[in-house]
């Protein structure tokens, strides 16, 4: 016959231990590159456009706000179990709007959603539900983890459409710089099972109905994106877990042009005046004209890749959305 007294005391050591690993994984921190912020580009093109002003995060009277949702859950993640958030803003006004799922930038290695915030807020104050998303960069997970994110996002924005005003049939999805390239690949997957992942209302679609590409590259294997001499901590080489040369078939698979198809959404790009950011993209246009799906191109012809970010740009690439939006999603 067992001992009592030793189950008691195997239990309470049990337990104990369960309470320290609890313990453990709060202490666990997700690193984190801090160095792409408002800030750092501020501070690194003053010099050239001594004129610039960073946009603001200043909500609008006619906006309503809604901070650090929560919209999935990971389980069992290298870091331990963690939370991934979105920052909504939408009209006062009851009724159902599109909506507009916004995807930071940062290399796919630093950045964070509120980034997106004033062009986001200054969006929701002309009619539309603005999410702006947090995902999973390449210091805490490789590609494409922050692909299974924000289909999980777009998911959610279904599931909760009536709490939020969402007309769940005019969603569509925008991106800056490595966001671009994310929006691009989320938008052209539409459909593809294994794109989806395994996280957050697997009940809902994720397909998405327009694409805003802002500075984003559509293919990895372009020329002026392929430079077969970068660095082993190239921003790309870190999120794809590899050079090219290592890993083509990811390369190859993360490059949102060879998923473009006859059913692809319409897509919206705005350039800045750096070439490298907009590889592939003149090939993907003629694509989709053979397919009759729209496309639109606007091009700010100053170098500064980050425009979005400051005064006087963020108003008319606010303008430019709002108008192909219309277009697209008004029919």
């Amino acid at each position: 016959m067992k001992n009592p007294f030793l189950t008691i005391i195997a239990i309470c050591f049990l337990c104990l231990n369960i309470s320290t690993i609890k313990a453990q994984n709060k202490n666990i921190k997700i690193p984190k590159d801090t160095t792409y912020k408002v800030a750092s580009e501020y501070k690194k093109y003053l010099k050239y456009f001594p004129y610039i002003k960073p946009a603001k995060d200043s909500l609008p009277n006619n906006v309503n706000q809604f901070r650090e949702v929560v919209y999935t859950a990971l389980k069992n993640t290298p870091f331990g179990d963690r939370d991934l958030h979105v920052d909504i803003f939408s009209p006062k006004k009851s009724g159902k709007y599109p909506a507009l799922l916004m995807v930071h930038g940062g290399g796919w290695r630093a950045g964070d959603k509120s980034l997106q915030i004033p062009m986001a807020q200054k969006l929701a104050a002309r009619g539309y539900v603005t999410v702006c998303v947090e995902y999973q960069l390449s210091m805490e997970a490789k590609y494409p983890a922050a692909i299974y994110n924000i289909k999980s996002a777009i998911r959610w924005m279904r599931a909760n459409a009536d709490k939020y005003g969402i007309d769940a049939n005019k969603i569509a999805i925008s991106g800056c710089s490595a966001g671009g390239q994310l929006a691009m690949l989320t938008g052209l997957t539409n459909g593809i099972k294994d794109k989806e992942g395994s996280h957050g209302n697997l009940d809902f679609p994720s397909d998405i109905q327009a694409i805003i590409d802002i500075d984003g590259v559509v293919n990895f294997m372009a020329p002026t994106s392929l430079n077969l001499n970068r660095k082993p901590n190239s921003p790309d080489i870190e999120w794809l877990g590899g050079s090219f040369y290592e890993k083509p078939e990811i390369w190859k698979d993360a490059s949102s042009i060879y998923w473009a198809n006859e059913k692809s959404p319409p897509i919206l790009f705005l350039n800045s005046g750096f070439p490298r950011f907009h590889a592939g993209q003149d090939e993907l246009i003629g694509m989709m004209n053979t397919w009759g799906i729209y496309t639109e191109v606007h091009k700010f012809n100053e170098q500064i890749h980050t425009f979005w970010l400051f005064h006087p740009w963020v108003n008319q690439t606010v303008n430019y959305i709002d108008n192909f939006l219309i277009k697209v999603l008004n029919n």
